[in-house]
């Protein structure tokens, strides 16, 4: 038979659980039509590549980025970093970098919360240094934010203004008054990126092309997309763009789109333009069939959803849902043969979509096939760890985070709580689907969208001095429970056949299989044997997606 293209004296790992393992491969148009040994490459001709041992691998599907709202952030500046002492010393470097750079329309600065000591800036604390101008400072984590009165003023938002979702996404108010501090994507998101539809096509473009040329180095072959908080008609704008670019031959990653809905009152009309989307952003390499759900927010802002309160403001945060309006939802979902992916950080926004999808398991039983992904999961509780294999929830874990300090939540959890996160092998082991992601809300260099680093931090829960990221993320501390680091067979498991099962693309992707899109990574050196420290380095030499070598 014909081969458009013959691998051999290879070590592949195949993610396949027929053929783990095989030392030869061939290609026709664009799928795998053989996987073995050598000897069976004897009913083959065509063009032969000797590997000379070389460790081959599927592509990575990565199970949870945002493409689309990274656009906005290449362009909207997310400003100044300011790290400073207290709230005083926040307000003067502020007033000094506009004394310093007048006339500006808005001024932007990045600060994390933990650098105001425990204090609040309000919109009058900002009136006072900045009046004739806009001013806003995004919280460091990208989930919250403070805004001067013209701000507010611009986007209508007032006293009346009702919060999105009470005790998750909401505006800060004292005494009835909003005080210009708003939390959760569905209020700052759309003021984040309120200019962002004025971008041309080619500027789009633009940002789409630096995203893929790194997917493509990196061998990301396929990305689930979680969507844009509040702002679906900029998201719906990218959307455009890369159908037209997948139609022009320029869009070789697949991405699965989604659609986002940030509260139950959302839920009707969202179901709505989920179908619309579906219908309508339809090409080879763009597919949308899941609903998006913020179901919660984070532990630093104290918006993760608890079961048990936080230690320090004795709170427990919300849920976007309950979980009797989830099982509804299921409901409707499973009858458009929909899918749904959560963001669940906290211990009780996972336990409120366990308990929802119970609630509806038990309705339609066998009758009920919602793929339903949980992500990020932070912290568990005991009682609820085996309730993911046994409810078929997938479990989506973002691995770079897993180098965390946990003395970093002593405070916000106790050091119980906070030295029991990220249980990614527990759910492994309890028989769990188990996929992994690197969860980025901006290009920049894209250092930490890196598999290779999630696949170093899965194995060894600590970013030591040979890791590849940022130097002051360097800690070396190994993130407790030290029983959670993975295997490297696992992580590559998880980024492959396991995001594509998540997907639902598991019959072509996902796996070194006859039949499936030969997607493939080559590299010089052996990934099961590779140094742990220091893996986040690696590289692959040769990509192929759908059998064509692009690097």
């Amino acid at each position: 038979m014909k081969a458009d293209r013959i691998i051999k004296n290879a070590k592949v790992f195949t993610s396949d659980k027929n053929n783990p393992c095989a030392t030869a491969l061939a290609v026709k148009d664009g799928k795998f039509i053989y996987v073995g040994d050598e000897a069976g490459l004897s009913a083959y001709e065509g063009e032969v590549c000797d590997l000379g041992g070389g460790f081959v691998m599927p592509g990575i599907l990565d199970s949870h980025v945002h493409v689309t709202m990274p656009v906005g952030f290449d362009y909207a500046d997310i400003g100044k970093r300011i790290e400073c002492n207290g709230k005083q010393d926040c307000l003067n470097i502020i007033s000094d970098y506009i004394r310093e750079n007048p006339g500006e329309k808005r001024y932007k600065f990045l600060m994390e919360k933990k650098f105001l000591n425990g204090e609040d800036i309000e919109k009058e604390d900002l009136d006072a240094i900045c009046p004739d101008a806009e001013l806003q400072i995004q919280e460091g984590e990208g989930h919250s934010i403070w805004v001067n009165s013209k701000i507010l003023e611009r986007h209508g938002i007032t006293d009346n203004t009702p919060d999105p979702v009470p005790g998750l996404a909401f505006y800060v108010r004292k005494n009835g008054h909003i005080t210009g501090n708003m939390f959760e994507g569905s209020t700052e998101v759309p003021i984040i990126l309120d200019e962002m539809m004025k971008l041309t096509d080619d500027q789009i473009d633009a940002s789409i092309k630096r995203w893929i040329d790194f997917s493509v180095n990196a061998g990301v072959c396929c990305v689930f997309d979680a969507g844009i908080p509040g702002d679906p008609e900029f998201h719906e704008k990218v959307y455009k763009r890369l159908c037209e670019l997948d139609k022009e031959g320029k869009l070789p990653v697949y991405i699965d789109g989604s659609y986002v809905v940030t509260s139950y009152r959302e839920a009707e009309k969202g179901l709505e333009e989920l179908k619309r989307f579906r219908k309508e952003y339809n090409t080879e390499h763009l597919k949308v069939h899941t609903m998006k759900i913020f179901m919660d927010g984070t532990k630093k802002i104290h918006t993760a959803a608890m079961v048990t309160p936080y230690e320090d403001t004795h709170t427990l945060g919300s849920t976007a849902f309950s979980a009797e309006e989830l099982a509804e939802l299921l409901e409707k979902l499973n009858e458009e043969n929909l899918d749904l992916h959560l963001h669940t950080v906290g211990e009780r926004a996972s336990r409120v979509v366990l308990d929802g999808v119970e609630l509806v398991k038990k309705k339609l039983k066998d009758d009920f096939h919602v793929k339903v992904t949980c992500a990020h999961l932070e912290i568990q509780d005991d009682s609820d760890l085996k309730r993911f294999s046994e409810l078929g929830v997938i479990a989506n874990f973002t691995p770079y985070w897993h180098c965390e300090n946990p003395a970093l939540s002593y405070g916000l959890l106790g050091k119980e709580r906070a030295e029991k996160q990220y249980r990614c092998k527990t759910l492994w082991d309890s028989g769990a689907l188990v996929t992994w992601s690197s969860d980025n809300i901006a290009f920049i260099d894209f250092v930490t969208w890196s598999p290779y680093l999630g696949m170093e931090i899965g194995m060894t829960r600590k970013a030591s001095e040979k890791t590849r990221v940022p130097n002051y993320e360097k800690s070396g501390i190994v993130c407790p429970p030290e029983s959670e680091r993975m295997s490297i067979e696992k992580m590559i498991l998880g980024y492959t056949i396991n995001g594509a099962k998540q997907l639902g693309i598991d019959d072509k992707k996902g796996s070194i299989s006859v039949g499936k899109d030969a997607d493939f990574l080559v590299f010089d050196k052996d990934l099961l044997s590779a140094e742990k420290e220091g893996f986040s380095y690696n590289k692959p030499r040769e990509v192929y997606f759908s059998g064509k070598k692009l690097v």
